[in-house]
């Protein structure tokens, strides 16, 4: 979707605590990622949570995965607008995978479940 991935998902060492606090507070909707140091790609995540408006909103959601699904459901009931920086990989999650408003596509994203379909 030619969108930046670590505008949707931070990622930060467990000993970057200051650095991650700054973030954070400037994060308008996004996903953050705590890492254990010397951590092997395999090992689980020390945590997982969302910040929306600069404030940690869930914590200890496993995954990214798991944190992606419920930043969506928190989207529609609070009645958010998509990040204009991911509008894109929203539409994705809302209209692909979720298949809810799948009827109206976007040029780019029906372009994407075109390739996927075929």
């Amino acid at each position: 979707m030619n969108e930046d991935p670590t505008n949707l998902v931070k990622e930060y060492l467990d000993v970057e605590h200051d650095e991650a606090q700054t973030s954070v507070r400037n994060t308008t909707l996004g996903i953050y990622v705590i890492v254990h140091e010397g951590a092997d790609a395999t090992d689980a995540y020390e945590d997982v949570g969302i910040i929306i408006e600069g404030v940690q909103i869930l914590e200890n959601l496993n995954n990214v995965a798991n944190a992606c699904s419920v930043m969506l459901g928190l989207i529609y009931t609070l009645n958010l607008a998509y990040p204009q920086d991911l509008r894109y990989t929203f539409e994705v999650f809302q209209k692909i995978f979720m298949e809810l408003d799948a009827h109206k596509l976007s040029n780019k994203v029906q372009v994407l479940k075109n390739k996927l379909l075929s």
